[in-house]
C-alpha cells in the first residue's frame, strides 16, 4: 500500500498506464512519493492469483461445478491411460519375463499369441557363434482348459521350453522346475482369470491334481505367476517334451521363438549383427527390448484398442475444457464492470489476463488432486476385478496433471476474449 496526501491507494498494479515511475503529485511536491518500480516476479504472480481465488470462492456453487468438471476429466484420462498401459504391460508380460539377450523369430509373426513357425535348426546354427552360450526354443500354442470345479471349457495359452535353461524367470518357476520334467506335468498361472476355476487353491489344499487340457489329462504340479493379457486369459507352463505330447500336430522341426543367451561380457549389438550375417532371411534377430517393442507395436497400431483408449482420453479433456471455459466465461461476464473499473484505475489487459489464467491454474489443481486420489482407489478395484496390472505411477500423474493444466489454460485463453469487452468508456 502507498499513502499519498493521506489517501490509501490500491495495491500495486504492474502496469500503470500513463504514469512515469518517479512521477510526483503536484499537490504533494513537498512530500514526494517513492519510485514505483516492478515488485518482482513473485508478487506479480501472487497478486493475480489471490484475486482469482477470491473471485472463484465468492461463487461456491460455480466453484464446485468447475471442480467436479475438472475432476471428471482427470478421472477419465487417468482411467483411459491406465487401461492403455495395462493393455501393453499385460500383452508383453510373457516376453518381458524372458531372460535372454537376443531372440530369433519368423519375420511374419505379428504377435506372440499367434506365432508363425520358425525352423528349429536356426537355434543350432546360432550356436556356431562362440558368443552364444545357449539357444533355447520356445513353443507357444492355445488349447482348452476344463474347469476342475464345474467342467466348463476356456481357452488357455501353453508355453513350452527347456525348464532348466534359465531363459524364463516366472515367479515360482524355480520351485517347480524339477517337477515339470515329469510326464504330462504342467504349472498353472495363479493369476489367471477366475473362470479357469480354483486351481491354485486346489493345489494348495490337495497337492498335484489332474485336469483336462485339450483332449489329454495332465497333472498340475505347481503354480507360477504370469498374469492374463488381452491375448490370453490364463497360462500353463510345461517342458518342451510335454508340449510336444500335447500338441501333436506341431512339427518337431519347427518352433515359435528362440531365446539366445550370450556369454558374459558379450557385445549384444555386435552379436546381433553377426547372427544376421550367418542366418538366412527367414528369421529376424531381435534384442529383448526390440522383441517387447514389436509386441507392443502390434497392439498399438494393428488393433483398434490403442486408438480407442487414446480417443477416450481426448474426449475427456474436451469435455473438461468446455466445462472450465463455461465457468470462466460466465465469471468474466458477471464481473465485467469490475474488470472495467480495474482498467480505469490503471490495470492492464495483461494483468487481467493473468487473473484469468491464475483461476484456470487453481481449477486445475483443486480438480486434479481429488481426481488422482479417486483413481488410486479405482485402480485397485479394477485390478482386482480384471487381474490387469493397474497401478498409479508418478510419470502418469505428472503427465495427466500437465494435460489437465493445458486443458484449463486453453479454456482460460478462450475465455479471455471476453476481457476485450471490459471497456471503461462503454461500461460507464
Amino acid at each position: 500500500m502507498n499513502a499519498i496526501g493521506g489517501t490509501t491507494l490500491l495495491p500495486w498494479a504492474p502496469e500503470k498506464s500513463g504514469e512515469a515511475p518517479n512521477a510526483t503529485p503536484v499537490s504533494d511536491a513537498e512530500h514526494p512519493a517513492p519510485p514505483r518500480g516492478s515488485p518482482g516476479l513473485l508478487p506479480g504472480l501472487l497478486l493475480p492469483t489471490r484475486l482469482a481465488w477470491r473471485q472463484l470462492r465468492a461463487e461456491r456453487a460455480r466453484l464446485f461445478s468447475a471442480m467436479a468438471g475438472v475432476m471428471f476429466a482427470a478421472v477419465l484420462v487417468f482411467m483411459q491411460l491406465g487401461f492403455r498401459s495395462a493393455l501393453f504391460d499385460s500383452a508383453t508380460a510373457l516376453l518381458a519375463n524372458m531372460r535372454a539377450e537376443l531372440f530369433l523369430m519368423n519375420p511374419l509373426t505379428t504377435a506372440s499369441f499367434r506365432p508363425e513357425p520358425l525352423p528349429r535348426v536356426r537355434a543350432h546354427q546360432a550356436l556356431a557363434l562362440p558368443e552364444v552360450a545357449q539357444a533355447v526354443p520356445v513353443y507357444l500354442a492355445q488349447s482348452t482348459w476344463r474347469n476342475p470345479e464345474d467342467g466348463s471349457r476356456r481357452a488357455i495359452q501353453m508355453i513350452g521350453f527347456d525348464t532348466e535353461a534359465g531363459a524364463m524367470e516366472f515367479e515360482g518357476l524355480d520351485a517347480i522346475g524339477p517337477a515339470l520334467r515329469q510326464v504330462d506335468a504342467v504349472g498353472f498361472d495363479d493369476r489367471s482369470r477366475p473362470e479357469f476355476g480354483p486351481a491354485a487353491r486346489i493345489f494348495a489344499e490337495r497337492g498335484p491334481f489332474e485336469v483336462q487340457v485339450g483332449n489329454r489329462m495332465v497333472q498340475v504340479v505347481g503354480v507360477v505367476s504370469i498374469g492374463p493379457s488381452f491375448g490370453a486369459d490364463g497360462n500353463l507352463v510345461m517342458s518342451e517334451v510335454n508340449f510336444r505330447r500335447m500338441v501333436r500336430e506341431r512339427q518337431a522341426s519347427n518352433t515359435d521363438l528362440v531365446a539366445i543367451r550370450l556369454q558374459p561380457g558379450t557385445d549384444v549389438a555386435a552379436a546381433q549383427q553377426r547372427l544376421r550375417e550367418i542366418l538366412p532371411p527367414d528369421v529376424v534377430v531381435l534384442t529383448h527390448a526390440q522383441l517387447v517393442a514389436h509386441e507392443r507395436n502390434y497392439w498399438e497400431t494393428a488393433t483398434p484398442i490403442g486408438f480407442i483408449f487414446a480417443f477416450g482420453s481426448v474426449m475427456g479433456l474436451i469435455v473438461g475444457m468446455v466445462i472450465v471455459y463455461q465457468i470462466l466465461f460466465s465469471d468474466i461476464a458477471n464481473h465485467l464492470r469490475e474488470y472495467a473499473t480495474l482498467k480505469a484505475i490503471g490495470y492492464s489487459n495483461f494483468y487481467l489476463a493473468r487473473v484469468v489464467m491464475a483461476a484456470a491454474l487453481i481449477l486445475a489443481v483443486i480438480g486434479f488432486i481429488p481426481g488422482a486420489a479417486l483413481c488410486v482407489w479405482l485402480y485397485d478395484v479394477v485390478a482386482g476385478a480384471t487381474f490387469l496390472p493397474l497401478a498409479m505411477t508418478a510419470e502418469r500423474a505428472i503427465l495427466v496433471f500437465g494435460l489437465i493444466f493445458t486443458m484449463c489454460a486453453a479454456a482460460g485463453l478462450l475465455a479471455m476474449r471476453k476481457l476485450r469487452d471490459a471497456s471503461p468508456a462503454d461500461m460507464f
